[in-house]
Parts: structure tokens; C-alpha cells; sequence
């Protein structure tokens, strides 16, 4: 069986798109549209449907896809142990960072690359998150720590820690605090940021998932920090990470959907040939479990898989 057209299933897979998954391997969409298609035809099922909004698994695929996922996890643990075997890399793991995560996060970072069985120094480098992903394709990271809102398949990924999202809008019923409804929230005008640290793709994301209109404060803030400023001061009202809020105030309330907690995810995602793979895979897992401890958030079913099978940006799915 082809590992390329299992790589280019999984890569669909994560992306729900053909040309997505394409331009993340550096291949034409044909190639990859064709590679897909000569694995359908060994299997002798149909993976997946095109539609309007996407691509989606079929019911054969359902059943197929997390297999191949599993298959390759363990085909990448191989290589990576075989390497390690041959020549153990050495250095410090250089890790980039995307501006939402928060410093406890990196503080349990480096408590897990000091618990690896031969501990590593950690090189942080803090970016928007476009100049993040190019630093790790150009090999000059060996490590993301950024949030879940845009699928990089040709890369290994584990769910690291998630939390819950509130919506700050002094406009709110005064003195309520309990929970407020996506759909509810929605008639408020939110103010944005630069889409650099995944904030923005998160909100835009969250509310086309729901089928509701994103309206928006004709400026833009400079940072999450100063957006928890703006929505306090009533210039609007903001989505943000239960993490990031500055301090408690009125009109700060938890966000759900349905009457689920509204929840973004972070992960860690890693290169398949890194010469650290093994001692990566570790870090990443020493990380994940000491995230689980943060008391702001919890750590999600199945993240000791390579991937999600749901959308990682929708509510209840992260």
C-alpha cells in the first residue's frame, strides 16, 4: 500500500479540502487528487464526498480514516525510534510560540523537556503565528505550541490543553453571571485583532460554524490584552481564551453553544523527520500531561491521538 496516498488521505482528512491539503505537501491538487483516488481503489471504498461546503467523510471513511491515522502514527514512532537509535540527536528543542499562550503553558513546557530521561534546554521564539509555521516547514523549529484554527497535515499533532471561552459585553443583562448563548451574543458589534495569534480565526470560524452573522467594530485592537480593555470599556464586546482576562468584571461571562461550554483548543505540532522525533514525542507528552493539572482548563479526550477527527474549532469538539 502506497504510505503517500495514506499521508494524502489524512491530509484531506484534517483539512476538508483537496487544494488545502495540496498546498501543505507542495503538490498540485491533481497529484493528490489522484494519489487519494489510487488509494480509494485499493481499499475498493469511497472516502470521501464533495459538497458545497466541503469535504466530508463517507461512511466507509469514517470507519477507514482514524485507521490510517493510527497507521501512521505508528509507522512515524518507527522512524523516529530508529533514528534515534542510530544517532541521538543533541541540543536544546527549539520551540516557537504563538502570542495566546500564556506563560503557565510555557512554564509546564519547560517542567516536561527537564523530565525527558536525558532533559533538554528549550529555545523560545514568541511570533505571529504565519511566521511560526514557516520557521518549522524551514526546519529552524522543531516544535509550535499554538492554538487549534489551521491544520498543518504534512506535520504531526497532539491536543495539548483546552479551555473555556468567555464573551465580555457590558451590554449584558447587569448583575446576571451565568452563561450566555452564542446565538444571544451575537447582536453585539465584537472588536477584532490582527490575525496573527489564531484569536480571530477562532471567532470568525466559531460563528460560521453556527451559521450566524460575525458583526464587527469597524477598528481593530493591537493586541488581546487591549481588547479585554476595549470590551470593559463598552467600545464593544469581545470573545476571549477564560485565560486572558485581565481581571473579573461585569460583563464577563462564560461562553456556550447549545449549552455547551464554548472551548479552543491548543497543540503541539511537530515535523515527522525531525532527528528529535523521539525525544519530541515525549516532550510533547510530558506537556500534555502537565497542562492537564492547569486549573483553567482540561485536557481533552483522545489527545494521545495524532490528530482529531472532529473539527478542532468546534464547541464541544476541541
Amino acid at each position: 500500500m502506497n504510505i503517500e496516498g495514506l499521508r494524502y488521505a489524512q491530509a484531506v482528512s484534517r483539512t476538508r479540502s483537496f487544494s488545502a491539503a495540496a498546498r501543505d505537501y507542495g503538490v498540485t491538487q491533481p497529484a493528490l487528487s489522484n494519489g487519494v483516488a489510487r488509494l480509494e481503489a485499493e481499499l475498493g471504498v469511497k472516502l470521501f464526498d464533495r459538497s458545497p461546503r466541503g469535504v466530508t467523510p463517507t461512511a466507509h471513511g469514517a470507519r477507514v480514516l482514524p485507521m490510517i491515522d493510527r497507521a501512521l502514527e505508528a509507522l512515524d514512532s518507527v522512524t523516529a525510534e530508529a533514528r534515534r537509535l542510530i544517532g541521538p540527536a543533541a541540543g536544546a528543542i527549539r520551540v516557537g510560540v504563538s502570542p495566546l499562550i500564556g506563560a503557565d503553558l510555557v512554564g509546564c513546557a519547560f517542567s516536561a523537556a527537564r523530565a525527558l530521561s536525558r532533559p533538554r534546554d528549550l529555545v523560545l521564539r514568541e511570533a505571529d503565528l504565519d511566521l511560526l509555521r514557516v520557521a518549522l516547514k524551514d526546519g529552524e523549529l522543531d516544535v509550535l505550541l499554538v492554538p487549534e484554527v489551521e491544520s498543518m497535515p504534512a506535520h504531526r499533532h497532539r491536543t495539548i490543553f483546552t479551555e473555556a471561552v468567555v464573551v465580555i459585553d457590558p451590554a449584558l443583562s447587569p448583575g446576571a453571571d451565568g452563561p450566555v448563548e452564542l446565538s444571544d451574543a451575537a447582536g453585539a458589534d465584537f472588536i477584532l485583532v490582527p490575525d496573527t495569534c489564531g484569536l480571530t480565526t477562532f471567532t470568525t470560524r466559531l460563528f460560521q460554524d453556527a451559521d450566524l452573522p460575525l458583526r464587527t467594530y469597524p477598528g481593530e485592537a493591537a493586541s488581546y490584552r487591549v481588547l479585554d480593555e476595549w470590551a470593559r470599556l463598552g467600545v464593544g464586546a469581545a470573545l476571549l481564551p477564560g485565560s486572558k482576562v485581565t481581571a473579573n468584571h461585569a460583563g464577563c461571562r462564560p461562553l456556550v453553544r447549545g449549552g455547551r461550554p464554548v472551548e479552543i483548543s491548543y497543540e503541539a505540532v511537530w515535523g515527522r523527520d525531525n532527528p528529535l522525533g523521539a525525544d519530541l514525542e515525549a516532550f510533547v507528552g510530558h506537556l500534555a500531561d502537565s497542562a492537564a493539572c492547569r486549573p483553567t482548563g482540561r485536557r481533552p479526550d483522545g489527545a494521545n491521538r495524532a490528530d482529531r477527527d472532529a473539527d478542532p474549532l468546534s464547541p464541544g469538539s476541541s
